[in-house]
């Protein structure tokens, strides 16, 4: 993350985490959750997960999300399941952005399998 703005540089995963969940929210996510995982995995800190309400709409949220962190020139690392919309993962280090269509999001059930981690409320600008 050498190339991300002065101001952003030292911003912890809690933080980033927030930056995903009000893009998310100002893209209309439905029933998005923040999943502290830190000393449960060794990958990420945070996990920011949300549904939408069509695939077209899992779409906009990740490209919204993708969006106003690149604005921020903090890049992806790795991006998932773009192009069919059913399950997008957005790999941003120390924050992981699961964006779902409701169903898949029903069958994966990650809160049940992180059920140890704690959740965070979003918060407000």
């Amino acid at each position: 993350m050498k190339l991300v703005k002065k101001e952003y540089r030292d911003k912890s995963g809690h933080e980033l985490a927030q930056i995903c969940a009000r893009a998310a929210l100002d893209t209309k996510a439905e029933d998005l959750v923040i999943l502290d995982v830190r000393g449960l995995t060794t990958f990420t800190e945070y996990f920011v997960i949300m549904n939408g309400k069509s695939t077209r709409h899992v779409q906009a949220l990740a490209e919204a999300i993708e969006g106003q962190l690149r604005s921020k020139r903090v890049t992806v690392s790795k991006a998932e399941g773009l192009t069919e919309g059913m399950w997008v993962l957005l790999d941003f280090d120390d924050v992981v952005v699961h964006i779902f269509y409701h169903e898949q999001r029903k069958f994966y059930n990650l809160e049940g399998l992180w059920s140890e981690a704690k959740h965070v409320a979003a918060e407000a600008d």
